[in-house]
């Protein structure tokens, strides 16, 4: 046998070997749970959040909301946004806490002052319905306009169609087509029939310009993310 060939057997045996060992370390989602756990246990703020996780959705261990709340509140006390955010999300929704809309709004404050677009969208919609706070459409869009500045789809679509109806925000079909259609790519179906809708009630001048401000937006968002 020539030396390339050798070579050849040696790089395929190697490349064999790679596969069976990559194969051999995946864990199942119970070995991933019991591992993220000690991690968790061992003080590591990410795994602890990923426990809370694991333990809200039932992966890899049997589903215990009063177990994720109590992991999402240690990762909250270390004054992390996704926790925050999180235990905001279950104070509101009653899932393994009583329902409290005051500590809610409390706690996605904390994040949202940590610029967590998720807990900015749900101050938006604690404002926008009057849950713990006074019912507000002004102070619901402000919120929904941070995480829509922060390429978050939801309020993107959300403010496409405030601007639309003028809710909490002047009327502008120019922003309102603008920001919707900022969000079409990502927003499915739904996006794109109120990007139509939009439309159909602009001047071809109008939608000139809006597109033209979609591309600004995408451009800055684009730019925030390299950041």
């Amino acid at each position: 046998m020539n030396r390339l060939a050798v070579l050849g057997a040696v790089l395929a045996a190697l490349a064999v070997t790679s596969l069976v060992c990559q194969g051999e370390s995946k864990d199942t989602p119970a070995e991933e749970f019991q591992k993220t756990k000690s991690r968790a246990e061992a003080g590591d703020v990410d795994a602890q959040y990923q426990l809370a996780k694991f333990y809200s959705s039932g992966k890899g261990t049997e589903k215990n909301e009063a177990e994720a709340v109590k992991w999402f509140r240690c990762v909250a006390r270390q004054n992390d946004a996704r926790g925050q955010s999180m235990l905001g999300v279950m104070y509101t929704n009653a899932r393994g806490v009583g329902r409290n809309y005051c500590q809610a709004i409390g706690w996605f404050r904390k994040a949202a002052a940590q610029n967590s677009a998720h807990a900015q969208y749900n101050l938006g919609y604690m404002y926008a319905v009057g849950k713990g706070v006074p019912q507000d459409q002004k102070q619901a869009s402000v919120w929904y306009l941070k995480a829509a500045n922060q390429n978050d789809a939801g309020s993107q679509r959300i403010m496409g169609d405030r601007y639309a109806v003028g809710r909490g925000v002047d009327k502008d079909f120019v922003k309102a087509c603008a920001w919707t259609q900022v969000v079409v790519p990502r927003g499915g179906e739904a996006a794109r029939k109120q990007l139509l809708a939009i439309k159909s009630q602009m001047t071809p001048n109008q939608i000139t310009e809006a597109q033209k401000l979609a591309k600004e937006i995408s451009a800055r968002l684009k730019k925030s993310v390299k950041q």
